[in-house]
């Protein structure tokens, strides 16, 4: 058994947990950082489906002050999140036993709750975030039937953790699918330890998502992206003084933990056979990883297409084998 001491301290003198603590709380109370007004979803972008549309309806009536800062900063950010959420209730419904749905760090955990309510506890979901703010979102409107929150960090949720809290007991045996959304950016360039820990709640056949902004090899290319967000994009939902001061405290910072495609693959491959690159956005990417190439394949098979302007996608496109593109980099 790995012995994860050292990481854990790497973990708690994080940015996320110290001098970037502030914004988050300030954020997930609703007392900065606020979009001048509520991102909407782009419907023309997404498929024509009841499913998916009884989904967006009732996210939009769950969400909660952070999930609006978050939508509004990252181009096409919230159309993926519907076309991903879409794409596990589809796959539950080919599932004949529960799917069990981690959602680490991912603020409120509105979309892991809007799951587990429409799909009547077949997909039983757990939340994590430090943030207290957050946990009082998540229980804005009530105790969420099926839904599960664990305040804390995400290095904190140990299987010993488990074991010892009766509410969450039902995923001992590990999840079947678990979303790390742009948490890992937040704490430290380490994505070997990181995904080891995280994977390790994986059940042998599972999924692991990742959503996560990416250094590129050229920093011209890279400020460039950003421009096209912040300027293309960005500036629907906040003013230039607003986008000005969270990236001079926010993502200065986390530039410093983010790491390169290609070091991402080297960490992801140590621990999974496959992996696909679902999503791009500017610097931003989606992937999906599993040791089961069938599960995998399924997954990928019930997502619609990206739901982005052509404008915002760049090499390497969704659908490569992230294997495949490292290896034609590395000829």
């Amino acid at each position: 058994m790995q012995n994860f001491k050292e990481f854990f301290t790497e973990c708690d003198r994080a940015p996320r947990l110290n001098h970037l603590a502030g914004f988050f709380a300030e954020t997930a109370a609703g007392n900065g950082g606020a979009p001048v007004r509520k991102p909407t979803v782009d419907a023309r972008l997404l498929p024509d489906d009841p499913l998916l549309h009884r989904l967006v309806e009732l996210h939009s009536r769950r969400q909660g002050f952070f999930d609006q800062h978050y939508r509004g900063s990252i181009p096409y950010r919230v159309e993926e999140e519907f076309r991903m959420a879409h794409a596990v209730l589809r796959y539950n419904q080919l599932s004949t036993t529960k799917v069990l749905l981690y959602s680490l760090g991912t603020a409120e955990g509105t979309m892991a709750r809007t799951l587990s309510e429409m799909s009547r506890g077949k997909i039983q979901s757990l939340s994590c975030s430090p943030n207290e703010e957050n946990y009082k979102c998540f229980l804005a409107f009530g105790e969420p039937p099926h839904a599960s929150f664990f305040l804390g960090p995400f290095h904190r949720l140990t299987k010993e953790h488990l074991h010892s809290e009766i509410h969450l007991e039902p995923f001992t045996g590990g999840f079947d699918i678990i979303l790390e959304d742009t948490t890992f950016q937040m704490y430290s360039p380490n994505r070997s330890q990181q995904i080891a820990f995280v994977a390790q709640h994986l059940k042998e056949d599972g999924i692991l998502l990742f959503v996560e902004k990416f250094r590129a090899a050229d920093l011209r290319e890279y400020q460039l992206r950003e421009f096209q967000k912040d300027y293309g994009f960005k500036s629907r939902y906040f003013g230039a003084e607003e986008i000005e001061r969270k990236s001079k405290l926010v993502l200065a910072t986390m530039h410093h933990s983010e790491v390169t495609l290609a070091e991402m693959a080297a960490a992801v491959y140590a621990h999974f056979r496959h992996c696909v690159i679902t999503w791009n956005s500017g610097n931003f990417y989606g992937l999906a990883a599993s040791n089961s190439k069938e599960n995998l394949r399924r997954y990928l098979s019930l997502m619609a297409q990206p739901a982005i302007p052509a404008e915002y996608v760049y090499d390497p496109e969704p659908y490569t084998e992230l294997a495949t593109w490292a290896d034609d980099r590395r000829t």
